[in-house]
């Protein structure tokens, strides 16, 4: 297959039917069951399930083109958190989540939509577990939520396809070893906890005592410099300095670096460019936002010109 470019495509999270319409409207055309284009590649941000209605579709549309070349895909925070409660102790064998758990909850339409399916769902979570952490070609990067050199570099050289398998699924179940540390950083990229024991109602009615933050301003002084979210902090918090210690938590992708594609942080609004060389294609589809790609063709300086999306 030659390719002329990529199409980034952001969370999808069970959206199949908006999945089907972007791909079309991109000019994907479906043969033999497998979504194609005759001089692009598809690649996906990870975060394929939960939530939406349509999850079965969703994972069959990415697989079948993943499967045949068309596509690749990067592991989100919702893959791997399905790894770490349903594939079992260490990764191995297959296990439901415990009912009435947190982990249930997140994962409630998902495993309603493979009730009937649990050797199907079996085999996804095994294809989730091929799926790499990130992706690093000549021009540009992916991963699901954060680029974090200093532990991806060393990740890389020993795994230069970006791939996992179990036995680093399992070191990275214990907290804070360095395979927790790869893991969690890509996925779900950086938080802070705010002070005093303040919580924040989110978008998904969860209280969260965390807030996700972004990784690109230079000198952030302040919590409103780095908090990168809809949920918005309470106002006693926005001007909030920044401590030395949550300052070296947190991580800078340099503008010189190579152009950087990731998802995760529902965003909101028209999609635009938080720096030349970043974009966030995580538009909250499944809440009424947008399900959004990013045509890159080669270029050093991102263009928000070449954003495209279907509306919820």
């Amino acid at each position: 297959m030659n390719t002329d470019g990529f199409d980034l495509i952001g969370d999808v999270h069970g959206c199949g039917d908006l999945l089907e319409s972007l791909l079309e409207q991109m000019g994907y055309q479906r043969r033999n069951g497998v979504y194609t284009h005759a001089s692009r590649r598809a690649i996906f941000l990870g975060d394929l399930i939960d939530r939406g209605s349509h999850i079965q579709k969703a994972l069959e549309i990415v697989r079948t083109m993943v499967d045949a070349g068309t596509a690749l895909v990067v592991m989100g925070n919702h893959e791997a958190h399905a790894l770490k409660h349903c594939l079992g102790q260490g990764g191995r064998g297959f296990t439901m989540p415990r009912a009435g758990g947190r982990s249930e909850r997140v994962m409630l339409e998902t495993l309603q939509q493979f009730e009937r399916a649990p050797r199907l769902w079996a085999s996804y979570l095994e294809w989730f577990l091929e799926m790499p952490l990130c992706l690093e070609f000549e021009r540009f990067r992916v991963a699901h939520a954060c680029w974090d050199e200093t532990l991806l570099r060393p990740f890389l050289n020993d795994h230069p396809d970006g791939g996992i398998d179990r036995h680093f699924l399992a070191a990275a179940s214990v907290q804070g070893s360095p395979e927790h540390r790869i893991l969690d950083r890509t996925t779900r990229g950086t938080q802070l906890r705010l002070p005093n024991g303040q919580v924040i109602r989110s978008m998904d009615g969860a209280h969260r005592s965390v807030f996700r933050t972004h990784f690109w301003a230079r000198s952030p002084q302040s919590y409103g410099d780095v908090v990168f979210q809809p949920d918005p902090l309470p106002p006693e918090f926005e001007d909030h300095p920044l401590r030395d210690e949550e300052r070296r938590r947190l991580v800078h992708y340099e503008s010189s670096q190579r152009p950087l594609f990731v998802g995760h942080y529902w965003c909101e609004g028209i999609p635009s460019l938080p720096t030349a060389n970043i974009a966030c294609l995580d538009y909250s589809a499944v809440r009424g936002g947008r399900l959004v790609a990013y045509r890159f063709d080669g270029e050093s300086a991102l263009d928000a010109g070449r954003f495209c999306w279907v509306s919820a």
